[in-house]
């Protein structure tokens, strides 16, 4: 069951965008499959809030099959959302999956790792996720318990990367050459890129958000996101795996995520050097990004965020 579709390896982003997603009913919950080239694989989850459906797996991951095995970009937010992964996977490939890449510290890149890890895979991140993943740990199970229920939870460990490093670094997996970059902090302090050079394919994780508002928290750095997505764009890929929504181009990718930071980082300090107070900081305008969907949830904690950071500035 190892075939792979027929060969796309030289197809454009239109062509990309114009192939069929795939659902995929694995238990309880739904994923997409989006083939990208030949041999690499998006799996998109829904754009919601986790919850006992979805098992905690709503964002983007992604596969490569290799020669040597799978590769396998983030690793879902649950033991059973992990395994709700690998059945998307066997849809294409029977081949083992032998490398998990976190690109960061949140639960949905991560908490995964434990029921590949029992299945013999490595497991790569960048020195600064498995901290934050170690600093926040207790707060996601306790987050997750209230969103997914403890049924949905079970058999999720706390499973770290065997293979950390710092800055960046080059990993050959069979004949597919991937190129790690550590940005954070962004969504989260150690957020990572995984570009693929040869096929100019780019991973973001939560780097970049498709289609829905991104979310700053207080382990977010709005102004290092801005250059986190300045790397991507200097990179530029001819495909774009974001860590939410659908696969897309630079231009969207942009549209959606680096428009809006910069717009938060603008409007909330000329909002601060008008005299401001954060308790008025919903009377800034964010409606040109109301299109993005969870925006009635996100944009004022955001600008709130944001008005945080720019105070110890």
């Amino acid at each position: 069951m190892s075939g792979h579709l027929p060969s796309r390896a030289s197809i454009g982003l239109a062509a990309v965008l114009c192939l069929p997603m795939v659902a995929e009913a694995s238990g309880n919950t739904a994923l997409e499959l989006e083939p990208i080239a030949d041999h690499v694989y998006a799996i998109i989850g829904p754009t919601g809030n986790r919850s006992p459906e979805n098992l905690a797996n709503n964002a983007t991951f992604g596969f490569v099959v290799t020669n040597d095995g799978v590769v396998l970009i983030d690793s879902g937010g649950s033991y059973k959302g992990a395994a709700a992964i690998e059945a998307v996977i066997r849809k294409v490939t029977d081949k083992p999956i032998t490398t998990v890449i976190n690109t960061g510290g949140q639960d949905h890149r991560w908490l995964g790792n434990g029921y590949f890890k029992e299945r013999g895979a490595r497991i790569i991140a960048s020195a600064r996720a498995v901290e934050d993943q170690r600093t926040r740990e207790q707060d996601q199970y306790f987050a997750l318990g209230n969103l997914i229920g403890d049924s949905a939870l079970e058999g999720t460990e706390s499973v770290f990367a065997d293979d950390t490093f710092e800055g960046e670094t080059t990993r050959r997996v069979g004949e597919v050459t991937f190129e790690l970059y550590e940005v954070g902090p962004a969504h989260t302090p150690g957020d990572v890129l995984v570009w693929m050079p040869q096929e100019r394919i780019l991973f973001t994780g939560d780097v970049v958000y498709v289609r829905r508002m991104l979310g700053v928290n207080s382990y977010s750095n709005n102004r290092h996101w801005i250059s986190a997505f300045e790397r991507v764009a200097a990179l530029e890929p001819d495909v774009v795996v974001p860590g939410h929504g659908p696969v897309t181009n630079l231009d969207r990718a942009r549209a959606d995520t680096y428009d809006y930071l910069v717009f938060l980082r603008e409007s909330v300090g000329t909002f601060m050097e008008d005299g401001g107070n954060i308790a008025d900081i919903g009377s800034i305008d964010q409606s040109r990004f109301q299109y993005l969907e969870n925006f009635d949830d996100l944009a004022g904690r955001n600008a709130q965020q944001v008005y945080t950071e720019l105070e110890w500035e």
